[in-house]
């Protein structure tokens, strides 16, 4: 954007403020159609879609403000070379998000709503309300995107902690399932011991039950064998 300056030596200008810019308040009122511009008023329109800067350097107030020279067709073919050229010396993205050619593209933007305010007022405050609402549309967006990327991050610590909290959950079952199978192999060593046991105690109780029905059928015999040889005789 062109400017004009009191004292200058590096003209310089910086980013224009968008609550300045915006405020409904810092703009001028709008005049008749009838009625043409006039040079204060022209100057005020300027001042409010990029307000003056002032700094003072080695005991002098510098004043930094935007040009109210017309541009002719020239200028706007040269603006249109330094816009490509800039882009190209600063590497900006062709396509997708790019900061570099966003703020390119805002500075060549408002130059040409410097342009044409000089030439219509009307036209240039509701280019600079337009450009006023894009920029509320994308932050609000870039608000949007940040908040969702939060969203999502604490949403994947979440997940995370939660997938810690079950890892431990597993670990501590599979703990106890080790403990649980250590005592089922007990349990079934103590049971074959038990029933080792009872098997052998069964055997010797038959055993001996055995050997009890021997020794009865033996002595029942044996007695047999007397009462036969005491009622012989006496026949």
């Amino acid at each position: 954007m062109s400017i004009t300056n009191a004292q200058i030596r590096e003209p310089q200008l910086g980013k224009p403020s968008l609550a300045a810019a915006a405020d409904p308040t810092s703009l001028p009122p709008l005049r008749p159609i009838s009625a043409p511009p006039s040079a204060d008023e022209q100057r005020e329109i300027l001042n409010s879609i990029r307000p003056p800067r002032e700094w003072t350097d080695e005991g002098h107030l510098w004043r930094q403000q935007v040009s109210s020279i017309p541009a002719t067709r020239l200028d706007v073919l040269n603006l249109q070379e330094q816009l490509d050229a800039r882009l190209q010396q600063r590497q900006a993205r062709e396509m997708g998000i790019c900061p570099v050619r966003r703020e390119l593209y805002t500075q060549c933007f408002d130059e040409v709503i410097r342009q044409v305010t000089i030439n219509c007022a009307e036209r240039g405050l509701l280019l600079l309300r337009i450009r006023d609402e894009i920029r509320m549309t994308i932050s609000a967006y870039q608000i949007l995107h940040e908040s969702s990327v939060a969203f999502g991050i604490r949403k994947a610590l979440m997940a995370e902690q939660g997938r810690a909290d079950l890892e431990a959950a597993v670990a501590k079952l599979c703990s106890e399932k080790s403990e649980l199978e250590k005592q089922v192999v007990e349990l079934r060593s103590r049971a074959d011991q038990i029933e080792r046991r009872s098997n052998e105690q069964k055997l010797a109780e038959e055993k001996k039950h055995t050997e009890q029905i021997q020794n009865l059928m033996k002595t029942n015999q044996q007695l047999k064998a007397q009462l036969e040889g005491i009622v012989a005789p006496q026949k």
